[in-house]
Order: structure tokens, then C-alpha cells, then sequence
């Protein structure tokens, strides 16, 4: 009699290209996938082919001293006062644009909490930029 063996299963466990294979679509999937990023603000920039023309009624302008202080009209103004005067002045002009000047010496912090009062007033046009130093 003639006593055949037959061939076992091989562990597909330890086939070196299976975890190869396997390896190679984790590190695929990782890099394809969407990361939830903390964008900041997100502003719209002027297209360059359209200029804007902002009428100078339409305009508010405030200063941001170094010290956090909001001057409206060489006047100061507390966060709370900036957006009532926001909000009356959108019931004459609803298209206003709002221009932050900004000392460099400011802290951040300050600059951020005016941003957020002119978006809670629903301002859409809103600029800012450095004043700068004497």
C-alpha cells in the first residue's frame, strides 16, 4: 500500500506579500484621506480682474491701539459699543464695508475679538490691514 501525504494549508498569516500588500494599502488609505484641519478664518479675496469701489458713506473705519483699545472717530469704543454702531449703521448703509487698522504692537488675541463682532453683525465687507509704524 501506497500511503499518499497530502500537501497542508499554508497560513495565509505568514505569507510575506500578503502583509506586504496589506501594509501598502494601509499606508495608501492614510494618505488619501480627508484630515479635518482647523482653518481659521476663512476670507474671500478680491478677484484681481474686478476691482472694488467702496463709496466713502458705506466706509466705517476703526483703530486698534497697542493697548486693545477700538477708536472709532478718535473716540473709544468698548467691543459692546462697536457693534451697536456696527448695527445702526448698517440700517442706513446695508452694503458698509469695515476697514480695521491695526497697530503692530496689538495683541492678537484683541484683533480676533473685533473680527468676530463685525462677523456676529453680519458685516460681509470687511477689510483690515497694519498701520504703519512712525
Amino acid at each position: 500500500m501506497i500511503k499518499r501525504q497530502r500537501r497542508g494549508i499554508d497560513d495565509a498569516g505568514s505569507s510575506g506579500s500578503l502583509n506586504d500588500l496589506s501594509f501598502l494599502l494601509i499606508v495608501f488609505f492614510i494618505v488619501i484621506a480627508g484630515f479635518n484641519v482647523n482653518k481659521g478664518f476663512l476670507l474671500n479675496l478680491p478677484d484681481k480682474e474686478k476691482p472694488r469701489v467702496v463709496n466713502t458713506q458705506d466706509l466705517m473705519t476703526a483703530n486698534l491701539c497697542p493697548d486693545g483699545s477700538i477708536m472709532l472717530k478718535d473716540e473709544s469704543v468698548s467691543p459692546g459699543e462697536l457693534e451697536e454702531r456696527i448695527g445702526q449703521m448698517r440700517q442706513s448703509y446695508p452694503n458698509m464695508t469695515f476697514l480695521l487698522l491695526v497697530n503692530p504692537e496689538c495683541p492678537y488675541q484683541h484683533v480676533i475679538d473685533v473680527i468676530h463682532a463685525v462677523r456676529l453683525c453680519g458685516v460681509e465687507n470687511f477689510s483690515f490691514r497694519m498701520e504703519e509704524q512712525k
